[in-house]
């Protein structure tokens, strides 16, 4: 399954003891495609060295950019559906773009997608997530 990742859900599920590193795990096994842009590796990064020492981001984005089961994209139309955050359209558009089954996120501005038809994002919080690929 293609899947984008807001920053929250990566923060949440790199941990080792995180509740949600089955999310990470089923990423870096390939059960599931990680779809990203150069703008959310960017992001990546920079919240990742928010929290983390500068070796852990490193790293998690080392693991990001040379996994096989890593997909990038360049999107070259940019939606604008979120007014709230106009930040979080790069996630919006590289799904779009990608063709991604979901953009797994628990931030909720992006609750309008849900309103919209076109173009049809789908949008999941990280537990449903988690359950879906437990099921």
């Amino acid at each position: 399954m293609r899947i984008v990742l807001d920053t929250n859900s990566i923060i949440q599920c790199i941990g080792q003891h995180s509740i949600y590193r089955a999310v990470w795990t089923s990423i870096m096994l390939g059960r599931n495609n990680l779809c990203v842009s150069n703008e959310i590796l960017m992001e990546y990064d920079e919240i990742l060295r928010l929290f983390f020492r500068p070796q852990f981001a490193e790293a998690v984005i080392d693991n990001i950019v040379t996994n096989p089961n890593t997909m990038f994209f360049t999107p070259h139309y940019h939606f604008n559906l979120i007014t709230a955050d106009p930040d979080d359209n790069k996630f919006v558009d590289c799904a779009i773009q990608a063709n991604a089954h979901y953009i797994v996120t628990n931030d909720h501005h992006y609750d309008v997608l849900r309103q919209i038809d076109f173009p049809k994002v789908g949008i999941i919080k990280l537990m449903d997530f988690l359950l879906m690929i437990h099921g």
